[in-house]
């Protein structure tokens, strides 16, 4: 009887961390990795980050816990940042080939990760064949595939702030033009251009296309020109439908023009899954528990149902945080909240390090951007295999490089460092995957009496998870409204009495509630 109550106590064991194995391998809470492909990680040793280089550093991705991974636009453009395309359909020969892409693609789906590519197809260059061929041709077949000023088309229309080029950061000048979003022949294009990265080969199966895109400077009146009003019902929303046909699990996100847009039109009249929480980010920016609140209930707990937000601190188009926010333990409290509070998060590339970098103010250049952009730092001597400074020697961000020796700031340094802000955002990344109510819960402001704490809760189902966080740089003591009983550590190291909890500077306390 014993052997047999023995052998029924094993196996339920067994059964149970089994279960409870399956069940955290189960949650996924979907993590975005924001990269600058071309400053990433070079795989053949011209210094220009690649398609191949970042297949290699899968693993380090996988280890951070990304489940995600967004490009910056990969086709053919003579910017280092690849917007502005000369040819849609051409993959960059710095990244590589077409092949290598999709390799690329398939691997990470191998691995169980989602890819998203940036598209920007408002625009094109003097290179670009419908340029070449419908600038002073009436005949041509591209004749309303652009815009033009002139009834005789020989003068191509401006873009954004009534540009018709930039200057490039080595001393080129790119002509740009606007495309006519109203034809239907651009909408037919960009139905097959976006479908074919959606499903290459047309098979259905989507191991080879993207899982969906980011829409970059999306517009219902395109940079206010007469010519390209209603957008949102007469472009977007019909190519995004058609889209979902192909692929109905597709995740479209569109950048908002308007950055204070908390994305309601958007969603309602454009047809995009998910927009950008500017308003967030700038609240945790500020540290300030008011707008914090306001923001999260405005972008989290207003947004409509099976629509999502994406939440971040950077990007390609800002100044690092680690720049504006020099404080290390700050930075860890920014992860916290950017990572915890809901919405899908998206780490730029270089943030979990503490990369550093400020726009420049060197004219109409778009080296100007460079510093946001620089090479990631895998070494602590700041050079080594794989480091992509394609920039090296080019002009002033060069010679005042954020990359530097010894600072602390590299994979190399950080990855044998337990305090380090790399460690810490796996530890939060962690925890966040393997809770439920972290992964999946919605958000709610949890009231307490201290103007300097911010508490929140996530729930899911039959859980609740409480996070509560010292803004200050001062010992803070907080009586939590909330009448739970039960207050389980799940990050950091604390105690609630009499619901008062006691947090350090810039402290944060994760607990699951009853």
């Amino acid at each position: 009887m014993k052997l047999r109550n023995g052998i029924a106590l094993i196996a339920l064991f067994f059964y149970v961390n089994t279960h409870a194995q399956k069940q955290e391998n189960a949650v996924k809470g979907e993590i975005i990795y924001h990269v600058c492909q071309r400053s990433f990680y070079d795989s053949n040793g011209d210094m220009q980050g690649d398609l191949k280089g970042l297949m290699q550093k899968l693993p380090y991705l996988q280890d951070l816990g990304i489940t995600s991974i967004l490009l910056l636009p990969l086709y053919d453009a003579d910017c280092y940042h690849n917007y502005f395309a000369n040819d849609f359909e051409k993959i960059d020969a710095e990244f590589g080939t077409m092949n290598d892409y999709i390799q690329l693609v398939k691997e990470i789906h191998k691995r169980g990760m989602k890819i998203y590519m940036d598209m920007e197809t408002q625009y094109v260059t003097d290179k670009h064949l419908w340029w070449k061929d419908a600038v002073g041709n009436l005949a041509s077949p591209y004749r309303d595939y652009i815009l033009f000023d002139d009834s005789a088309h020989q003068i191509p229309t401006t873009i954004i702030a009534n540009l018709n080029e930039l200057k490039s950061y080595d001393g080129s000048t790119i002509k740009i033009t606007t495309v006519n979003l109203r034809s239907e022949k651009v909408l037919d294009y960009n139905r097959k251009l976006f479908g074919y990265f959606v499903d290459p080969n047309q098979d259905g199966k989507f191991d080879d296309g993207v899982d969906g895109f980011r829409l970059d400077h999306t517009m219902d009146n395109l940079d206010g020109k007469a010519a390209l009003t209603n957008l949102f019902a007469n472009f977007w929303k019909p190519l995004l439908a058609d889209l979902k046909k192909i692929n109905p699990r597709l995740k479209n996100v569109a950048e908002q023009a308007e950055w204070r847009d908390y994305g309601i039109e958007y969603f309602k009249n454009a047809g995009v899954d998910r927009m950008f929480g500017f308003g967030l980010r700038q609240a945790i920016l500020s540290f300030n528990k008011q707008q914090l609140i306001v923001n999260a209930d405005s972008i989290l707990a207003q947004c409509p149902a099976g629509k999502e937000q994406i939440i971040f601190i950077e990007n390609h188009d800002m100044d690092r945080f680690a720049s504006l926010v020099k404080n290390v333990e700050k930075q860890k409290t920014a992860a916290a909240l950017m990572l915890l509070i809901g919405g899908v998060p998206s780490i730029y590339y270089g943030q979990e390090i503490g990369m550093k970098g400020i726009g420049g103010n060197q004219g109409n250049t778009d080296g100007n951007d460079i510093p946001r952009r620089e090479a990631f730092e895998w070494y602590q001597s700041g050079e080594g295999k794989g480091m992509a400074i394609w920039y090296k020697n080019t002009g002033p961000w060069w010679d005042h490089t954020n990359l530097k020796a010894n600072d602390g700031i590299s994979v190399e340094e950080e990855t044998r460092d337990s305090n380090s802000l790399l460690n810490y955002y796996k530890r939060l990344i962690q925890l966040k995957q393997s809770n439920p109510a972290l992964a999946f819960g919605n958000y709610s402001n949890a009231v307490n009496n201290n103007d300097q704490v911010f508490s929140f809760l996530r729930k899911y189902k039959n859980q609740t998870v409480l996070v509560a966080v010292n803004l200050s740089g001062d010992v803070q003591n907080a009586i939590l409204k909330e009448g739970f009983t039960k207050y389980l550590p799940l990050f950091g190291n604390s105690k609630v009495q009499h619901k008062t909890i006691h947090l350090n500077p810039y402290q944060v306390f994760v607990f699951a509630v009853k």
